[in-house]
């Protein structure tokens, strides 16, 4: 654990709990996928989760979210209901985007989630547009832009940086490193594979942290965050991370071995909080057993609140797609 973020108990359970609930709920939706209840694609966030529970533990209500199309942790980090975002996956009405965005799409305007994008470094633009938006009209606000190591491949990345800086946006890239975007390593395809240290061909600030430790993660999203509501971003956070599962669930990872993979295991950020809180005498067993029985029922109520859901009626398919079939829908 970090020495520079000092967490009451409250705290640290917290980060334990969000982080079982994101690895419990992507479990049950390879299940459902199995079962051919989620259809389309599926990207899963497993062995990542310390990133966005660190990073959004230091957000407030009035900041913006935009996510990869690896999103269902950065969702529940960020507040999206489990019964809204279960229906979603299985393409149902009451689903947070009524069922039209899927896996890759996940989106809620109420709690500034703007979501996943299919697009590699697709969310990153957008987040420079929030941003420039909320330095005039929310003062204060910050945006997070969560991305992979491959979108630092992208075009969009470069100008990303480079408009956030010219315009000084309260803007945090967040990078999750977890070594091999779609199965290329970045050593072998980047010159220079340290991701933080390309921020300062723009004059960013940025920082390299454990992706795999929660309290490190949201120490170093603390201090970022407090640079850019004093009005001294954008800022860049590189998270080395790894992801258990395969890219997507038809990956077959015929580029890393099973040693490798295991080896990360070692690192595994809920285990290592788990132990941590054992072995400081921070949580119980009694209390581990009471957090996985709460999960438990909030996953089964809510796979039962998406299979009780409907599917969009084939007269609504071309609302918010045809001009004519537009609805206009105003929130207070």
């Amino acid at each position: 654990m970090s020495d520079k973020l000092h967490l009451d108990r409250a705290s640290l359970h917290r980060l334990y709990r969000q982080m079982q609930r994101i690895r419990r709920f992507e479990a049950r939706c390879v299940a459902l996928y199995q079962a051919q209840q989620i259809r389309g694609f599926l990207h899963l966030y497993d062995g990542q989760e310390a990133v966005a529970v660190g990073v959004t533990s230091t957000l407030e209500a009035g900041d913006a979210v935009l996510a990869t199309y690896r999103e269902h942790g950065h969702a529940l980090a960020r507040g999206v209901p489990m019964d809204a975002l279960m229906a979603e996956m299985l393409g149902k009405v009451q689903g947070c985007c009524r069922g039209r965005g899927g896996s890759m799409h996940i989106f809620d305007q109420a709690r500034r989630f703007y979501g996943g994008n299919a697009i590699v470094g697709g969310g990153l633009p957008l987040a420079v547009g929030i941003a420039m938006a909320d330095k005039q009209l929310r003062p204060g606000a910050v945006t997070v832009c969560f991305f992979g190591e491959g979108a630092v491949a992208e075009g969009a990345f470069h100008e990303s940086l480079n408009l956030a800086a010219l315009w000084q946006l309260p803007l945090l890239f967040v990078c999750e490193n977890n070594l091999y975007a779609m199965g290329v390593p970045l050593a072998d395809s980047d010159a220079e594979p340290e991701v933080y240290r390309k921020a300062a061909a723009y004059r960013v600030a940025a920082a390299q942290v454990d992706g795999m430790d929660p309290v490190k993660v949201a120490a170093a999203a603390r201090l970022a965050v407090a640079e850019l509501r004093a009005g001294r971003g954008p800022y860049l956070l590189e998270c080395r991370t790894y992801r258990y599962r395969a890219h997507s669930m038809f990956d077959t990872q015929a580029y890393r071995g099973k040693d490798e993979v295991d080896k990360w295991r070692q690192l595994d950020p809920i285990t290592r909080l788990q132990d941590w809180l054992l072995a400081n005498r921070q949580i119980s067993a009694e209390e581990l057993g009471r957090i996985d029985a709460d999960i438990s029922a909030e996953i089964d109520a809510a796979v039962a609140f998406a299979e009780a859901g409907t599917p969009e009626p084939l007269a609504e398919l071309t609302r918010f797609v045809l001009m004519d079939s537009v609805v206009q829908e105003q929130t207070p």
